[in-house]
C-alpha cells in the first residue's frame, strides 16, 4: 500500500509540473493583444481556511489540528494566485478565529466567526469562494478529496473542474463526484457568489494524515485549486481564462 501511495504521488508530481508549465506559458498568450494576466484583476478569489483559533476543527490521528492544515494550503494558494495576478482575500492568515471582541464562549465565538466570514464574502463584487477543509470519519479506511458546491448554476462547473483535476493529477483512484453542500453548512448557504468547499483529504486516515502535513503535498493541492480556478474563468461569463 505504501509503495502504491509513493508511486501515485510521484506520478502526480509529474502531471502537476506539466500543468504548471502549461499555465505559465498560457499566462503570456495574447488574445486581441490582451494578455491573460491583465484580465484576471476583475475577479476576487476569497480563500477561506476553515476553522481557526479555539475552533481547531477535526483532529488527525497524529494529533494535527484541521485548522492548521487548512491554513497551510490556503497560504500556498494565495501565493500562487498572486503569481497569476489574481486579486485575493484571505478570511484569515493566522491560526485565529475572526469573531467579534464581544463574543466570550466558544459557541459565541464560532457563531460570530462564521457570520463575519459571510459578511466578508457578500461584501465583495464578482467574488468566488474556495473554502478549504479536511475530512474525518469513524475508522481509518476513507480517503480522498471531496468537493462540495453551493448554487448549482454558478458553482458546479468549478466543483467539477477541481474534482477532475484532483483525479488526473493527484489521485487516479478517486471516483468521487461533486456534491451539493448540505443545508447545515451555514457559510455556503448564506452567500450569493460562486462557492465551493473542498475537503482535501481524511485526517482519520493515517497515510493521508501524514501526506496532508507535507509541505510539498500542500503545494500540489494548492496548485490543483489554482489551475481549476483559472481554467474556469469569470464568475459571470463562465468562460475559461486559458
Amino acid at each position: 500500500m505504501k509503495r502504491y501511495v509513493i508511486r501515485r504521488v510521484r506520478l502526480g508530481s509529474i502531471l502537476l509540473a506539466a500543468l504548471a508549465m502549461v499555465l505559465a506559458v498560457q499566462m503570456f498568450r495574447t488574445e486581441e493583444t490582451t494578455p491573460v494576466f491583465a484580465r484576471l484583476p476583475r475577479q476576487t478569489l476569497v480563500i477561506d481556511p476553515g476553522h481557526g483559533g479555539e475552533d481547531g476543527g477535526a483532529v488527525s490521528v497524529s494529533g494535527q489540528k484541521e485548522s492548521q492544515v487548512n491554513l497551510a494550503i490556503a497560504l500556498q494558494l494565495d501565493q500562487l494566485m498572486g503569481f497569476y495576478g489574481v486579486q485575493t482575500v484571505l478570511t484569515r492568515s493566522e491560526d485565529i478565529s475572526i469573531h467579534d471582541a464581544s463574543a466570550s464562549t466558544l459557541r459565541e465565538k464560532k457563531v460570530s466567526d462564521i457570520h463575519n466570514r459571510v459578511n466578508l464574502v457578500n461584501g465583495l463584487e464578482n467574488a468566488t469562494l474556495i473554502s478549504i477543509h479536511q475530512n474525518s470519519y469513524p475508522g481509518t479506511s476513507c480517503q480522498g478529496t471531496q468537493v462540495f458546491y453551493g448554487d448549482e448554476t454558478l458553482s458546479l462547473p468549478l466543483a467539477r473542474k477541481i474534482q477532475e483535476t484532483v483525479r488526473v493529477c493527484l489521485d487516479p483512484d478517486n471516483a468521487r463526484t461533486p456534491q451539493h453542500i448540505p443545508s447545515s453548512v451555514y457559510l455556503m448557504n448564506h452567500i450569493s457568489c460562486r462557492a465551493v468547499l473542498v475537503e482535501c483529504g481524511f485526517l482519520s486516515n493515517p497515510e493521508e494524515d501524514l501526506l496532508l502535513q507535507e509541505k510539498a503535498y500542500q503545494m500540489k493541492l494548492a496548485l490543483v485549486l489554482a489551475a481549476s480556478y483559472i481554467q474556469c474563468g469569470d464568475t459571470q461569463e463562465g468562460e475559461g481564462l486559458i
